[in-house]
């Protein structure tokens, strides 16, 4: 597969055309941001960490049921995925109160969600991604009534999932962005990523109770590097993958 001219480029990965048009080669970047793109560092080695860790989990959820624009990894920091005309949406799920969730609502930081809370934020940097209703989306032509029929149960079905295989590596899943988009046929797919760059994950593993941060918010409040909390869960779920059969990279 011959990778092509450069389609897109975003605060964490590149997109590009290859010689077959129905799959993009995507490359991850080793950039991470934070606040709108105010706060920005280059951290060695996190493209490679991403990759994996998006590969792992794409692999662990098709093993599950739940397909997503994956093809396959080809490279340290590339992969190819099928081309999905892409809804401009932020779909969070929410388990545990943390975050946006807790500012916006005056809610304390660890509180256990009596259900997941299903989000959607308009992906647009000028209006700094705004939450917004069902009634929203349709009446700005965004996606239909019978796509959110579609996205929102597909939404907290991977929720489900990731509960479970977090879970297995000793890791609270308390919250998480995705993205999905539709595929030249119309078939609704996960798309984008999931990496702790994307997921609040927070260690299990010492029982103590205590948050140990394994995600983007070490670089966000500035409480640690990234790096060996990213390469943590990279080997956590290395270690799982190879345990249901899937076949991992080195």
């Amino acid at each position: 597969m011959e990778k092509l001219e450069k389609l897109y480029e975003g605060k964490a990965k590149q997109l590009y055309a290859t010689d077959d048009p129905e799959v993009l080669w995507v490359e991850y970047k080793n950039s991470a941001t934070a606040g709108d793109g105010e706060k920005k560092e280059d951290f060695a080695g996190k493209g490679r960490l991403n990759n994996l860790i998006t590969t792992l989990i794409f692999d662990l959820l098709k093993k599950r049921g739940i397909d997503s624009h994956l093809v396959a990894r080809v490279g340290v920091t590339s992969q190819l995925v099928k081309k999905v005309t892409m809804f401009p949406l932020e779909i969070v799920l929410r388990n545990t109160a943390a975050g946006h969730f807790c500012s916006r609502l005056g809610v304390e930081e660890g509180i256990e969600l009596k259900e997941p809370v299903l989000e959607y934020f308009l992906k647009n940097d000028d209006l700094h991604d705004p939450f917004v209703n069902d009634d929203d989306l349709v009446a700005l032509d965004v996606c239909t009534r019978e796509d959110l029929a579609e996205i929102a149960p597909l939404a907290r079905r991977i929720n489900e999932a990731l509960i479970e295989i977090f879970a297995k590596i000793d890791v609270k899943l308390v919250d998480f962005k995705i993205e999905m988009g539709r595929t030249s046929d119309g078939t609704l797919l996960l798309a984008d990523e999931i990496t702790p760059d994307s997921c609040r994950l927070w260690d299990q593993r010492d029982h103590s109770g205590k948050v140990e941060h394994l995600d983007k918010d070490l670089f966000r409040r500035d409480l640690g590097d990234i790096i060996p909390a990213y390469e943590e869960i990279e080997s956590r779920l290395a270690g799982l993958a190879k345990s249901e059969g899937i076949e991992v990279a080195e």
